[in-house]
C-alpha cells in the first residue's frame, strides 16, 4: 500500500485584505489538495485577512514590525513563528514589508510570491498604471520564487490578461486580480506535488504539467 505524503504546511504572510489568502484558504479545503494552511501571520492588527483566517478556523498570529527595534528582530520573530508551526512553504499574499537578505537566505526556495505584472516587467508598485500608460496589449501576474532583489526570483507561473482599449487603473486590477486567484493555488498544488523544480536559476515542470498548465492558462482564442 503507497503512504499518503502528508500535506505541505503553509504559512501565509499578510497585510491587508486576504483576498489572495482566501483563494487559498478556498483550495486547501478540497480533499485531494497536498496542502494545508498551518498560521497565518499579518504586521497589521486590523488586517482583514485575520478574519478570514479566524473563520476558517487557521491560527493566527500579529507580529507588528512597529513593535521591534529593527528590521531583523521583527524577521527573527516572524521566522520563529513560522518555524514552531512547522511551516514549509512561506506564501506572501499582500504582505507589504520588504524582506531582508538574512531573512531570504532562511526560507530561499521555500517563499514564494505572486505579483501583478508580468515580470521581469514593472517590479513594484503601480504596475497597472504603468502597464496602461505604456501601451501593453497585456498584462497579467507572475507567481515566483522570493530571492532577496524585490520582485525578482526563479518564476513559477505567469498567466496574461488582455489590456482593453478605455482600461482605468480599476478595471484592469480587476482583471488581474480575478487571474491571481487561480494562478497562486495552481502554484502551490504544483510545489506542494514536487512538480516543480529549480535548475541553474529557472524553474522547470515536467511536461505534463508544464502542458496541462499552458492549455489552463490560454487565453480565448490561443493556440496551446
Amino acid at each position: 500500500m503507497a503512504v499518503l505524503k502528508p500535506p505541505l504546511k503553509l504559512g501565509v504572510l499578510i497585510s491587508g485584505r486576504g483576498s489572495n489568502l482566501q483563494a487559498l484558504i478556498d483550495a486547501v479545503r478540497a480533499e485531494a489538495f497536498p496542502a494545508e494552511i498551518a498560521l497565518v501571520i499579518s504586521n497589521k492588527k486590523d488586517a482583514a485577512g485575520l478574519q478570514r483566517a479566524a473563520e476558517a478556523g487557521i491560527p493566527t498570529k500579529v507580529i507588528d514590525h512597529k513593535a521591534f527595534a529593527g528590521r531583523e528582530a521583527f524577521e527573527l520573530a516572524l521566522d520563529d513563528a513560522l518555524r514552531q508551526a512547522g511551516v514549509g512553504l512561506v506564501c506572501l499574499a499582500g504582505f507589504m514589508r520588504v524582506l531582508g537578505a538574512a531573512f531570504v537566505g532562511k526560507w530561499q526556495d521555500k517563499m514564494i510570491n505572486i505579483h501583478p505584472s508580468l515580470l521581469p516587467a514593472y517590479p513594484g508598485l503601480d504596475t497597472h498604471r504603468r502597464a496602461i500608460e505604456a501601451g501593453e496589449k497585456y498584462s497579467g501576474c507572475t507567481v515566483h520564487f522570493v530571492w532577496p532583489e524585490v520582485d525578482a526570483g526563479p518564476v513559477i507561473l505567469q498567466g496574461k490578461v488582455p489590456v482593453r482599449p478605455g482600461d482605468n487603473e480599476d478595471a484592469l486590477a480587476a482583471r488581474v486580480l480575478e487571474l491571481e486567484h487561480k494562478l497562486y493555488p495552481l502554484a502551490v498544488r504544483i510545489i506542494a506535488e514536487g512538480k516543480a523544480r529549480i535548475v541553474d536559476g529557472r524553474v522547470v515542470l515536467d511536461d505534463a504539467t508544464g502542458k496541462a498548465v499552458q492549455a489552463l492558462l490560454a487565453l480565448p482564442g490561443q493556440k496551446v
